[in-house]
């Protein structure tokens, strides 16, 4: 059995074995002056210097380095075609999300441009994101359809998703968002496209296994909290269990209709009020925030300090996509809960790993450095503390990463 010990670390940070909430998000395990053993694929053991094992097959210095567990990023658009360059001038100019949908672009320009470009090509750009992410230290991933809107196509995206798996040691869940939006064809038979995701669309995607959750976008622009229920029952019948885009820009019900249909995670969140809070605390449904969206749209933050405060499970993802956050960099999502969401570095790096993880299901697995669980961690660059990683938001802080202990 080959194995790798990293000694030396000058703070091990464990994060917690299962998903945590509210205060307790503030607790993040830690041991300093410490040392990690990796055999094969799994942790196998940590902790201070002095119970250190002397050999191994290969040995890594850590003196004045971190050692983190890899980030869960579980909301993701990573495979698209193309960039939307030419909207984020719009926005500048004074064009707004909606106006920009409106009238075509937002996600239909992403459709557009998806459904011109070949399978193979999708993979190879979307296997640089993954090569970028991995870099930043990302280890578990989730990936969405939703930019193919065409039976087709949305096919075509789902099966670059399973083609990208055996290609990276990331682990990667997909998800089936084919009611991203309305079609300009359907803008007027709203049930004529419902009708294509419940007859044609999920069949096939069982058939072929090609995902593990269904999504829905529930908003003015998109899907009512009615249509959402619908998709999101005829996506049960496939086993598919829904994670929800909602209260990006409104509160109109999409939290409660995720709730009452056991929802892994409410995404977004932007706006929440109290009625909606007391829904989610009385769920199990994780609340993913994504503030590199809001940051991107100069739109306001999600409300973290009082779902915190509300005891509730909160995840951080980046939302990687091509229209409203062109990035897949964990640290910057991080830097801006911190800043900008009032979390404490604590709670943000709980949010991003083992939170992360449990709004994938994967949380026995990932998420935190614990006996038994995958080996994906990463080392950083020497710094002086854990919440250097958030205040230094402009560095690359990750020297070395190790997923599935390679």
């Amino acid at each position: 059995m080959s194995n790798i010990l990293i000694q030396n670390i000058k703070g091990l940070v464990l994060s917690h074995d299962r998903k945590v909430s509210g205060l307790k998000m503030n607790d993040l395990p830690l041991i300093e002056n410490a040392f990690l053993l990796i055999e094969e694929e799994k942790i196998k053991d940590f902790g201070e210097m002095k119970d250190s094992p002397e050999r191994a097959d290969e040995v890594i210095d850590a003196t004045g380095k971190f050692v983190f567990p890899s980030w869960c990023d579980s909301h993701t658009h990573l495979v698209f075609a193309g960039s939307r360059e030419g909207e984020f001038a719009d926005r500048i100019n004074g064009l707004s999300y909606e106006e920009i949908a409106e009238r075509g672009g937002g996600i239909l320009n992403s459709a557009q441009r998806l459904q011109k470009t070949s399978e193979s090509e999708l993979v190879e750009q979307a296997l640089c994101r993954i090569e970028e992410v991995r870099g930043f230290g990302t280890g578990l991933i989730e990936i969405k359809s939703g930019y193919g809107l065409t039976v087709e196509s949305e096919l075509k995206m789902l099966r670059v998703i399973k083609k990208l798996k055996p290609q990276t040691d990331l682990t990667i869940k997909s998800t089936f968002l084919g009611a991203h939006t309305f079609p300009m064809e359907y803008r007027s038979n709203r049930k004529g496209y419902l009708d294509l995701i419940f007859n044609k669309m999920l069949p096939q995607i069982a058939d072929e296994g090609l995902a593990d959750y269904i999504d829905v976008f529930c908003e003015k622009v998109a899907f009512s909290p009615e249509e959402t229920i619908e998709i999101m029952k005829a996506g049960a019948k496939y086993g598919l269990k829904p994670k929800i885009h909602t209260n990006q820009f409104n509160c109109m019900g999409g939290i409660q209709a995720s709730v009452a249909h056991n929802a892994i995670s409410v995404d977004h969140l932007e706006v929440v009020n109290a009625e909606e809070i007391e829904v989610l605390k009385k769920s199990e449904t994780i609340a993913t925030l994504l503030p590199s969206a809001p940051f991107f749209l100069n739109d306001h933050y999600p409300p973290a300090r009082q779902l915190l405060d509300a005891n509730l499970t909160v995840a951080l993802a980046t939302d990687f996509n091509p229209g409203s956050t062109p990035s897949g960099r964990m640290s910057f999502v991080l830097s801006l809960a911190c800043v900008k969401m009032k979390m404490t570095p604590e709670e943000a790096i709980n949010a991003a790993t083992i939170n992360g993880a449990a709004a994938l299901e994967e949380d026995a697995n990932f998420g935190s450095i614990t006996r038994g669980k995958v080996a994906n961690v990463f080392i950083t660059k020497s710094m002086p503390s854990v919440a250097y990683l958030p205040y230094s938001f402009g560095s690359d802080l990750v020297e070395r990463v190790i997923l599935k202990g390679k």
